[in-house]
């Protein structure tokens, strides 16, 4: 329980500095650490739903996502960061969507899984990149003969993605504009399905805080 002498306005400024200065999410336990005084999960949240409003209508919003609670930049302005940090995000290929759609939307699932709903053998290339790019993971094994992979999408996919949740994945067909304005992450480009040309092809980036 909170000390009656806890001052959370206080709370909330160390709070919100801490997700300022920043590079991931912060979850409530981490931000826990912050104070010497116990603080409830509920009292936190109140805290940060509070700063949240206190954010609205500027530039800069307080989210929640699968890892966290951050700060980024409202795409609306991302035009205007573009001019002083322009980079150069990925543009996935159609193979690439579609196998992390089917993993996203029907998982756990098997690489057998994905080649039998596409209808064609997926490239090991394919996996790689977006196990590269932390979008997807091993969560078991099927009991099946040859026990093959089961793949799942990660925690880092939904905070990519701005989403807290599977539950907030949107329809299925603007998966693919969602994923096309992700920051691209340090990986190499792999090489796509034969009939389909490079995997991942270069343009201009949209970069979020």
């Amino acid at each position: 329980m909170d000390t009656p002498t806890l001052d959370l306005g206080h709370v909330k400024t160390v709070v919100e500095t801490a997700l300022l200065v920043s590079q991931e999410p912060l979850p409530l336990s981490e931000l826990k650490r912050l104070f010497d005084e116990e603080l409830t999960s509920d009292t936190l949240r109140r805290v940060l739903e509070d700063l949240r409003r206190d954010w609205q209508g500027r530039g800069v919003e307080l989210t929640h996502v699968a890892s966290g609670w951050r700060f980024r930049a409202r795409p609306e302005y991302q035009r205007f960061i573009d001019r002083i940090n322009p980079q150069r995000p990925p543009r996935y290929s159609r193979a690439v969507l579609e196998t992390l759609s089917i993993i996203a939307y029907r998982q756990p699932c098997t690489r057998g899984d994905i080649e039998e709903i596409r209808g064609v053998v997926v490239s090991p290339n394919i996996i790689k990149a977006l196990e590269a790019r932390g979008w997807i993971d091993v969560v078991g094994h099927k009991e099946v003969p040859g026990r093959p992979e089961l793949f799942a999408t990660t925690k880092a996919f939904l905070d990519d993605l701005n989403l807290s949740s599977l539950e907030d994945l949107p329809p299925l067909d603007d998966l693919g504009s969602l994923v096309a304005a992700v920051p691209a992450a340090e990986t190499p480009p792999v090489a796509e399905e034969p009939e389909l040309g490079p995997e991942v092809i270069e343009e201009p980036r949209r970069v979020a805080a």
